[in-house]
């Protein structure tokens, strides 16, 4: 059994590597230059030092089509598994999650002469999981994804339990720029973040903490500064891992130096914590559509949990 996401999955590439996890890539356009998303450290770093900054919130973005969802799993993935289980951001931001199931049809129509033609019998699958989260919060279904085929777990056990994780995983966010998130969310036809709010809380330097689940997104605390809110989200974090999390595992991103993060108040706490309850934690750079849409300096954190009231 093997493993699919979409770029805007926030986990680190050594974890991609070292679980084989195939990548389906987005393609991003800014100020007349194409970057290929496909969470290489490379391409993030390319695109950091092109300090494209506010220019980036106009910048175009294509996830993986129908027919390079097809090309991808007809050229390597029918080859290399049985079955495949692809996690994607939720299908309420993205069409990704769509061209997956529409591509799963022409893969599954079309992939028996090529697993004979190398030797290969017996079926091969497809399970597709909406995260209903998106980038550090769409992660704890891709970790419990891979703990259960690690633990030899059916295709169906796998589906079914990735997909209990997504309802029950949590991403939160902090962006670091109000006006560029204003004006991305304008670009792309969405008003949820007002003009008014957006100089006030610059001016105040007031960010929101925002939280995705279940395919929502929507701010639900607001602090004064971003050091402090780092400090606030981080040690709020640690509190629901000492609550015990669904998945033994943490995913931060950051968009931009991961050192800089690490400096961030609260931070050496909440890996003392994560440590002590035997969470792992996930660190990773925002991927470039990540940074496109909320500003980079900007840091999400996800995790599994039962539900909660968020109090900040």
């Amino acid at each position: 059994m093997g493993v699919a996401i979409d770029a805007a999955v926030d986990v680190p590439q050594a974890f991609v590597e070292s679980n084989g996890i195939a990548v389906m890539p987005i393609t991003v356009s800014v100020d007349g230059q194409k970057f290929k998303d496909d969470r290489d450290p490379s391409e993030i770093q390319r695109f950091r030092d092109q300090k494209l900054g506010s220019r980036s919130h106009s910048a175009e973005t294509e996830p993986s089509s129908v027919e390079d969802v097809q090309n991808l799993f007809l050229d390597r993935m029918v080859r290399d598994y049985d079955c495949v289980v692809c996690l994607t951001i939720m299908a309420t931001r993205s069409p990704i999650h769509d061209n997956v199931i529409k591509a799963s049809f022409a893969i599954l129509k079309n992939y028996r002469p090529i697993r004979e033609a190398a030797g290969i019998p017996g079926p091969f699958l497809m399970r597709v999981v909406d995260t209903r989260n998106i980038f550090a919060g769409s992660a704890p279904a891709v970790a419990e994804a891979v703990r259960m085929i690690q633990a030899g777990k059916s295709p169906a056990e796998v589906r079914e339990r990735a997909a209990h994780i997504a309802d029950c995983s949590y991403g939160y966010m902090l962006p670091r720029d109000l006006n560029y998130l204003r004006s991305r969310a304008r670009s792309k036809g969405d008003r949820s973040v007002s003009f008014l709010s957006s100089m006030l809380g610059t001016a105040l330097d007031i960010k929101p903490i925002l939280r995705a689940h279940r395919g929502e997104t929507g701010p639900v605390g607001k602090v004064r500064g971003f050091e402090h809110g780092a400090q606030v989200l981080f040690e709020y974090a640690s509190k629901r891992v000492q609550a015990g999390l669904l998945v033994p595992s943490l995913t931060l991103s950051y968009g931009g130096d991961l050192d800089d993060m690490r400096n961030l108040p609260g931070y050496h706490s909440l890996v003392r914590i994560c440590g002590d309850a035997g969470v792992e934690m996930l660190e990773t750079p925002m991927s470039i559509t990540g940074m496109v849409n909320v500003g980079e300096g900007a840091m999400t954190l996800g995790f599994a949990s039962e539900e909660h009231v968020a109090e900040f």
